[in-house]
């Protein structure tokens, strides 16, 4: 469902929209949600725009209502829920507080919380709730936004594509799937390039730099023009063969979704439910940006979802994406996945298929993965430990705001309670 153009808080650059619109904009900013949103807890709560979040200008209170409410900054699709809920009971054997290292400093988990800004942490220990805490006036209904957390979500739907025949495979041409990259550099570049962000195509991912293609990215959905993300990305040069360098790009992932639209015919939001919310057992709709009023999904960034569910999410992958005992994903995927990638010189690459591989020693050693978004999200995976963590995070710039690595939290985490 598409939020109403009158309810949006669109962003501070109105020389991209005209006329009347622009007006409607400049009053929207800031501005309370609609009537028809007010069974939402935080419904009411005044908001910044997407600038302020990129640009990192939002003071902390107007920060976290601007996280929680990012369904109101562009029009959205739902990813709808079904009726049964895949339980999450409280573990009998709970976390208590947990110590680690820092630059050769102890800290516990109320360091962490407080010094990287956490607004909400779920600990799951073999699908048991052994931690779980809201902070900032959240709570278990409250949506938070994912950023590139959306990402390894967005890779997961193009390897269930994959599965059901859909989409040719690793090896499938991006142009194939996206008529509007023919002829652009993405020509002659695959899905694997793709998921390995090794497509070779020029990018800048600074999120605070004005010129750079992130922000061009996001200007591009600010105009709510439809295509003109694919428009943008075509225009691109290349700067290296496909498969001989790494450069991290929201527009890859952009590129991606496109390619998985193109392979499964329906929107995103539609097969993220049909395949994972409703038949695994997500408790609430969620939503997801779109690139116009009832456009195409943003691949990259835009689903706003509770955080159990991110926790759902976070076991459906742990446990192979089964659901009722088969895998909808193909065989080995998830390890294929979440462990480093190669590149064509045989080169280790320290990512995966849209995941982020560990950093840490014990990550390292247990396998572990994670989903990460910027100002703070993160979905983490222990297979070795049969761990899921999940965080909302608040931090005041888009990256580089972090005092405490989530990941040696984590490590310490799954550590105490095996």
């Amino acid at each position: 469902m598409s939020a109403p153009i009158s309810n949006l808080a669109f962003p501070r650059s109105s020389h991209l929209l005209s006329g009347w619109l622009a007006v409607v904009a400049a009053l929207s900013i800031l501005t309370p949600a609609s009537a028809a949103d007010s069974d939402y807890v935080h419904a009411a709560e005044k908001i910044g725009t997407v600038e302020d979040i990129y640009d990192g200008t939002l003071l902390p209170d107007d920060a976290v209502a601007t996280f929680r409410n990012i369904d109101r900054l562009f029009p959205t699709r739902a990813i709808k829920a079904g009726g049964t809920v895949l339980p999450l009971p409280k573990s009998d054997k709970p976390l208590g507080n947990v110590t680690f290292e820092i630059n050769g400093k102890k800290n516990d988990l109320y360091d962490f919380i407080a010094l990287d800004s956490i607004t909400a942490l779920l600990v799951l220990k073999d699908g048991k709730i052994a931690y779980e805490t809201y902070q900032r006036g959240n709570t278990d209904k409250t949506r938070w936004m994912s950023m590139s957390v959306a990402k390894s979500i967005t890779s997961t739907l193009a390897a269930i594509a994959i599965k059901e025949g859909l989409l040719a495979g690793l090896d499938a041409s991006v142009a194939d799937y996206v008529p509007a990259l023919k002829g652009s550099a993405y020509d002659g570049t695959s899905v694997r390039d793709v998921l390995m962000m090794t497509s070779g195509v020029r990018w800048n991912e600074t999120y605070t730099d004005l010129a750079s293609d992130r922000r061009a990215l996001l200007n591009s959905q600010i105009s709510q023009v439809p295509g003109s993300a694919m428009k943008l990305m075509a225009s691109l040069p290349r700067a290296a063969e496909p498969g001989t360098v790494n450069n991290y790009s929201t527009g890859e992932t952009q590129v991606l979704s496109e390619i998985v639209r193109g392979a499964i015919k329906k929107p995103l939001a539609d097969y993220l439910s049909e395949k994972i919310w409703v038949p695994f057992g997500m408790e609430a709709d969620a939503n997801w940006w779109l690139d116009s009023p009832d456009g195409h999904e943003i691949g990259g960034s835009g689903i706003s979802a509770t955080l159990r569910d991110y926790g759902r999410f976070g076991l459906f992958f742990l446990n192979d994406g089964k659901i009722g005992g088969t895998s909808i994903l193909p065989d080995g995927w998830t390890k294929e996945a979440s462990l480093p990638t190669k590149l064509k010189d045989g080169s280790k690459l320290d990512y995966g298929y849209m995941w982020w591989t560990g950093w840490t020693t014990p990550s390292i050693a247990d396998g572990a993965f994670a989903a990460i978004g910027i100002q703070g999200q993160n979905i983490y995976i222990n297979p070795a430990k049969n761990v899921v963590i999940v965080t909302f995070g608040a931090q005041p710039k888009p990256t580089g705001k972090e005092p405490i690595d989530p990941l040696v939290v984590f490590d310490a985490v799954a550590a105490a309670l095996d």
